[in-house]
């Protein structure tokens, strides 16, 4: 007599999907609207626990930045949704794509409102690039297949709502998912518009060239290095710039821009054409009178990102791939003449401190330029100290500075977190305020859980540094909130099964690095160094 087969539902559907996606690393915090999706999850669907969404998101968003797929993310409801709302926005203003299902209340109660019951339409805002709450649990396993497509493409998060009944339903065998197995679609330049940069370039006499996030890739990196060889001309730094899109250790690196219109147009001085790839046109903070060039300055940019070629205020904006779109113009150009340009950029480092002398923050990055390794990846979150890293530090390999292209604090610690999960074997340290780090401290349990050998840098000044010096150039005596410096990161680390050391002075930071950095690739622990420092008296945006 023959069995009955079992039906089969929607969780075991969705788990399908999964696989065939390659979201098999799930990064929650784990709610009870999503208990039925968790129990019993299959061997081979790896479950990453951070101890706040916001940090689950940061550890995701960090893993797929540096795998270059999407990452699976699950959240709780409205108060989980709600948590990791800042989180969703860096990830969107990072360009990282992530998959994120919400758990809701049943269905069949909603309309009474229960306990627990989200509101979650338009809780993240615009930041997902994708939200769709299923019309039937049989649509379910669809949706988070196309959620894959969106994200990818619209490298953000894609946001799927499921009921907490669906997973329970019985698949419905004839239902078809409704997205494609697989999506191919070029978006490289046309001849016209690589002929219409290179005349642009052609007629200059003094073209400069601005490197930004959307060149991070080995590729780019090639290129605009080819590019700005062949024109022997400047290559600045996009301002506030999640990730480098150049070599900032070659000889024609010019430094980050100032962020601020006055200082924009004095940096640009001189040159008749600038080329931005991979960088918005321009990116500020202070608001300042005037243009962004001096009169007669021609701009253009390359960029893949729709709204950043968008809102560019440019001659010619190229919406394709930058490292392809540059190779192709690099090729189309004469190659300059005459002795090649000397090195633009010229950092000597500080001394280090004499007996009696403050520790401070450049002191820090100094002695860690000394000691990484070249393809390390820095993460940054030290806003009162980031012109000292974008000085001392620079990004010597792709992918090898990480950032909150939103400027929200948060991000470093999990994101380091989710590169080192997402690449083993490469170095990872994190350099982050004594403040900001309290803004996702709770990923350090993680870090240790994983076994993630992240360094992470603490600058303890115990004040928002940055703060008191915005209040102090604005006028204002002194500021409204207190310092902390009784705080103890470390000893929050060691709390939460991080290993940690604070050390206060140079000689003792040097003995740390030098024991530590050698071995940061195949690192097996974290490692918390809190260093004290003593603020700097000024801010140098």
């Amino acid at each position: 007599m023959a069995t009955a087969r079992t039906a089969q539902t929607i969780k075991d559907a969705t788990f399908e999907v999964l696989r065939q996606y390659g979201l098999t690393t799930l990064f929650s915090n784990p709610g009870s609207t999503e208990v039925g999706f968790l129990a019993d999850l299959p061997a081979d669907i790896e479950f990453v626990l951070a101890l706040h969404e916001g940090s689950v998101v940061g550890m995701a968003t960090g893993y797929a930045l540096k795998s270059g797929r999407p990452a699976l993310v699950l959240l709780h409801t409205t108060a989980g949704y709600g948590n990791a709302v800042s989180a969703l926005a860096t990830a969107r203003a990072n360009r990282a794509p992530l998959v994120v299902i919400v758990g809701q209340q049943d269905r069949r109660h909603l309309a009474h409102e229960p306990f627990l019951a989200g509101r979650l339409d338009g809780l993240a805002g615009e930041y997902p690039v994708w939200q769709h709450t299923p019309a039937r649990a049989q649509d379910v396993p669809g949706a988070i297949a196309r959620a894959w497509h969106e994200a990818r493409n619209g490298r953000g998060p894609a946001v799927v709502v499921v009921p907490m009944d669906d997973w329970h339903a019985e698949a419905d065998p004839d239902t078809v998912l409704a997205a494609p197995a697989a999506l191919h679609g070029t978006r490289s330049a046309d001849g016209p518009a690589v002929d219409a940069l290179a005349q642009m370039l052609r007629g200059a006499t003094a073209p400069c060239l601005v490197a930004g996030a959307g060149n991070d890739s080995p590729k780019g990196w090639g290129s605009l290095t080819a590019l700005a060889e062949r024109l022997d001309c400047p290559v600045w730094q996009e301002s506030f710039g999640s990730r480098a899109g150049f070599p900032q250790d070659h000889r024609l690196f010019a430094g980050h821009l100032p962020s601020a219109r006055s200082g924009l147009r004095a940096a640009l001085a001189g040159h008749d054409a600038v080329l931005a790839v991979g960088a918005p046109v321009f990116r500020q903070y202070p608001y300042e009178q005037g243009t962004f060039v001096a009169p007669g300055t021609r701009l253009a940019v390359i960029t893949d990102d729709s709204e950043e070629a968008h809102r560019s205020p440019v001659e010619l904006a190229v919406l394709a791939d930058p490292a392809d779109t540059v190779r192709r113009l690099a090729v189309a150009l004469p190659a300059a003449t005459g002795t090649p340009r000397p090195a633009l950029r010229r950092v000597t480092p500080p001394a280090p401190p004499a007996d009696g002398e403050p520790l401070r923050a450049a002191h820090v990055m100094a002695a860690l330029a000394d000691r990484l390794a070249p393809d390390a990846v820095v993460v940054e979150e030290t806003p009162s100290s980031r012109p000292d890293l974008h000085a001392l530090l620079p990004a010597r390999a792709p992918f090898g500075f990480l950032s909150a292209a939103m400027g929200g604090l948060g991000f470093a610690m999990p994101a380091a977190i989710g590169v080192r999960m997402a690449d083993p074997g490469r170095p990872v340290v994190a350099v982050i305020g004594d403040g900001s780090s309290l803004y996702s401290v709770q990923a350090l349990w993680s870090a240790a859980y994983y076994g993630t050998g992240v360094l992470f840098v603490i600058l303890a000044n115990g004040r928002y540094a940055i703060m008191d010096r915005l209040s102090e150039r604005a006028g204002s005596g002194a500021p409204a909130w207190p310092a902390f410096g009784e705080l103890s990161v470390s000893g929050l680390a060691r709390g939460l099964g991080c290993p940690a050391e604070r050390v206060d002075s140079h000689a003792a930071l040097l003995s740390v690095l030098d024991k530590v950095l050698p071995d940061l690739a195949g690192r097996p622990e974290p490692l918390v160094l809190e260093v004290a420092i003593e603020a700097d008296p000024e801010f140098r945006s």
